[in-house]
């Protein structure tokens, strides 16, 4: 079994002995070695075309997902790491990121906050002396005395304190996942949290599973 995830600018991809990506305009030659079928998911149109011309018997995790919410536009990436768990506090930190609650198997809502790359890119469209270094090494409980320390904490106190909120009201495990959750773990010392790397390609393998098992009854 192949998993991948088509993002808007890579595919990644999950075998049992691999785990790599592939730029979304890059050449899809190398994927001539994989051998399974394909179970994706994908938030980039285009870059699903390519994969369907190259392996049209591929399986869009979309078709076969059952999530209910009533939420509305939830996305394919945020309903898959969600239908993972009965009860937690989604925190998936990439382009966006995005946080979820799930209470007894249902999905309570969730929002969503710009990813530390964007806003690395909102400063300097203010001014150019907004221009700043990120850093995750700014203490909250102190008020900043430098611009570089001032857009760092206030980036990063936008983030924390908007999570923070959830739990306190909820009192769920925070389960981290995406890139760039790394670089705010640091301050969650005090809650009940989890970092769960291969959150997106350990749901995508149990939705499968359950799928075919249901099939089989």
């Amino acid at each position: 079994m192949i998993l991948c995830d088509i993002g808007n600018t890579t595919f990644h991809f999950k075998t049992e002995k691999k785990d790599f990506k592939i730029g979304v305009k890059d050449s899809l030659k190398k994927l001539t070695l994989l051998k399974g079928k394909i179970y994706f998911i994908s938030v980039n149109e285009k870059a699903t075309k390519r994969l369907l011309r190259k392996y049209p018997d591929s399986i869009n995790i979309q078709d076969i997902i059952n999530f209910d919410t009533t939420y509305t536009g939830m996305g394919i990436d945020r309903k898959v790491v969600c239908s993972y768990l009965n009860d937690g506090i989604i925190v998936d930190s990439g382009s966006a990121i995005t946080v979820d609650v799930m209470k007894k198997g249902k999905h309570r809502g969730g929002f969503i906050l710009p990813g530390i790359g964007a806003y690395k890119k909102i400063y300097p469209q203010i001014s150019k002396k907004l221009s700043f270094q990120f850093s995750n090494n700014i203490n909250l409980d102190k008020m900043p005395l430098t611009t570089n320390d001032a857009i760092n904490y206030a980036i990063l106190d936008s983030i924390v304190s908007s999570i923070l909120k959830v739990y306190k009201k909820y009192k769920l495990p925070i389960y981290f996942t995406g890139g760039d959750s790394i670089k705010i773990l640091k301050y969650f010392i005090n809650s009940d949290i989890k970092y769960e790397k291969d959150l997106i390609f350990k749901s995508m393998a149990k939705i499968i599973k359950e799928r075919y098992k249901e099939n089989r009854c």
